[in-house]
Order: C-alpha cells, then structure tokens, then sequence
C-alpha cells in the first residue's frame, strides 16, 4: 500500500507525510471519505510509513502483504459458514485477499466477499474487548502498535462504549485510525475523541487517468465512465462491466408501478412482490439500492428544473426516458420523497422488516409523484 499507488489525494497524502516528518502524529485520526474515495488505502499508507521508522524495508514488506504483527485490523462481520463465533483475527485472510481483489470496495462487497452478503455486518463488543486485549501488548517491533478500524459507524453501542476509554487514553505509542465512510452515523463520543482526516472524492481527472493508463481503456470511454462515476472509484469500476444494472430496472419497475397504483389499485399486488423482491436482497443492498434511487429522483428534479448540464446519471432499463419521467418530479414532491426513502433505510439499517418497509414507502411513493 505505497502512497505512489494511491490514486488522487496529492493534496491529503502530503498533508499525512508532513506530519509524520514533524512528529505530529495523533494518537487517534479518523479517516472520513466518501466512498470510492480511498480513505482505507490512505490509512494503510499512513500506518506503513509510521511502521517504516523501525527496520524500514522488511516494515514494509510486512505491511504490504498485511502481515505485520503491529499492525492490527477490525471491521464488520457476521457468522459465515466456517466461523461460526468470529473475530476479526479469525477473518484476516478473507480481509487480505478482499483488499487484493477490491480495494476501494465498500460493506456490501466485503459480506458478499465472506459468502454472507444478505447479513448485516457489524462490529460487536467482544470485537472491542480484542482491540483492547490487543493493545495492552506491548509492541512486538519496538514501535507503533497501530490498529485501524474500518467502518466504525457499524460498531455497536457497546462496543462504542467500551473503546472510549482506550481511544482517549491509549497505552503508550499506540495510533488509532478509524475510516469511515458515513462520519455522521459515528457516535459524537467518539468523533470528539479523533483527529478528523477529511478525504474529498476523487476528481473526475484521477479516474479518467486511472481508466486509461491502469485499466487500457480508450480515452472516449474513460472520460464518459469517470463521468458517471462522480468521484467514486469503485463506481467506476463497476461502469465498466457489460452487466445490465440491476438497480436501474428494479427502480423503473417501481416508479411505473407506483404510478399505476393511484388508479389502478389491482397493481398493488405488483408492488407487494416488488417490496418482495427487494427484501430478499441483503439489508446493505437493500440500503444502497435506496441510496441510488434516492439519486435518480434528485437527477431527475435537475432535470425538471432544466439544469440538464448536471444530469449524469444515464437509466440502463427499457422504455425509460428521462424527458418523461422527470416532469413528475418538483418541488412539491422532491423533499418528501427523499425523506420517506432515508426513513426507510434508517429503519432496514436498523433491522426493521423489510418486506413491510418497503411496501410502506411504496405506497407513499404512490401517493407523492400524483403532487403538483
């Protein structure tokens, strides 16, 4: 995880490099970037050059292959099949070869990766109570012991509460580095205790670079991918496979049958299955089907209010055609539609029953494109 490799972030790498040459390396820093942005990367990166300061080359090698017995990792998980009572120790070669494979992936691709994509991952307390046995170790090299902590917005509230001490007060040279991808859903305690490393998203420039010179695609693709991508690397991977998106035909099938809806109460059943179908998902796709859906309606109120030069989502799905879609969204529907569908993913996140969740705002959404 060499800085050179990172892509983008000149500015945050500089920033990260100059205040381990001053000494100015606080005890905890969180990492804060939207997704697809690099902010795991940045933090391993981070973590190497610290490390880098006791026996520097063979530090390196270690912290490349993840393999370096100062360098610790927590995250998000659930039960798989071969680890029934899991911890994150127990998980690292699944973390290895998932940061080899997908390193800018986010929650959804690490469960699908572990074989459990349709549980929710969280960090548990008898996670926290590791991190803390861990840390009271000393250092096996001499110098840091760092520990990162990858999604922390997912831990638990008590094993929130059972970090906060620690974070606070660690033992001595020990760095906490947390990296998160939603700052907001992190507990005030524990934000207040952390160094914020803010990461922006990517310019459209470092994606379409990356496109072309790393993954040999030609200059017309890769300017119209990183387009679309909005400074998100790992959406602009995903641009580039040939699979019809499956969001894009889920969300048509839902807005026309929701239409119907009004004067058509027999379509209710269609909109029972689809609620249905959705459920079945895993609740982190659940969330960023939501997620997406959310961002059609924002596109298309853009476009109703002819600001076409900031339409850059493109609807993959038969028949759609934003010129007919989008005049049914205004501002007297936009602010309820997109509160009732962060309702619902506020609710899903919290474990709440899907099928009906999402039958609920079906019906609202029946309800709120019939505004003018």
């Amino acid at each position: 995880m060499h800085w050179e490799n990172i892509i983008g972030q000149k500015e945050v790498k500089s920033k990260l490099q100059q205040s381990i040459k001053d000494n100015r390396i606080s005890h905890a820093q969180l990492f804060a970037g939207p997704e697809g942005s690099g902010t795991l990367l940045l933090a391993i990166a981070y973590a190497r050059e610290v490390l880098s300061s006791v026996n520097s080359d063979q530090s390196n090698l270690k912290v490349d292959k993840l393999q370096h017995p100062d360098l610790h990792f927590a995250f998000p998980y659930s039960a798989t099949d071969a680890v029934k009572k899991p911890l994150a120790k127990y998980l690292l070669n699944d973390w290895r070869s998932f940061l080899q494979e997908n390193a800018y992936g986010n929650l959804t691709d690490w469960m699908s990766h572990l074989g459990i994509a349709k549980k929710q991952g969280v960090i548990p307390v008898d996670e926290a109570d590791e991190i803390v046995k861990t840390l009271a170790l000393n250092s096996y090299e001499g110098g840091y012991k760092i520990m990162i902590i990858w999604q922390p917005e997912t831990m638990t509230i008590a094993a929130a509460n059972k970090l906060l001490k620690i974070i606070e007060e660690p033992p001595q040279k020990t760095l906490f580095l947390l990296v998160t991808e939603r700052e907001d859903l992190l507990l005030q305690t524990i934000t207040s205790r952390c160094q914020l490393v803010k990461i922006p998203k990517l310019s459209q420039t470092d994606i379409n670079d990356f496109l072309i010179n790393e993954k040999g695609i030609s200059p017309q693709k890769a300017q119209h991918v990183s387009f679309l991508a909005q400074g998100n690397l790992r959406e602009a991977l995903h641009q580039l496979t040939d699979d019809e998106h499956l969001f894009d035909t889920y969300f048509v099938t839902w807005v026309r049958k929701a239409f119907m809806a009004a004067k058509t109460p027999t379509v209710l059943k269609d909109l029972i299955d689809w609620s249905n179908q959705i459920a079945s998902w895993s609740r982190n796709e659940q969330k960023d089907f939501l997620n997406y859906c959310a961002e059609i309606f924002r596109q298309a109120l853009l476009k109703t209010y002819q600001t076409d030069d900031l339409v850059f989502l493109e609807i993959n799905a038969e028949g759609f055609k934003w010129q007919g879609f989008a005049p049914f969204i205004n501002g007297a529907n936009i602010e309820d539609i997109l509160n009732e569908i962060n309702e619902a993913s506020y609710h899903i996140d919290r474990n709440g029953n899907s099928k009906i969740i999402l039958l609920d705002l079906s019906i609202k959404l029946t309800r709120n494109l019939h505004k003018k």
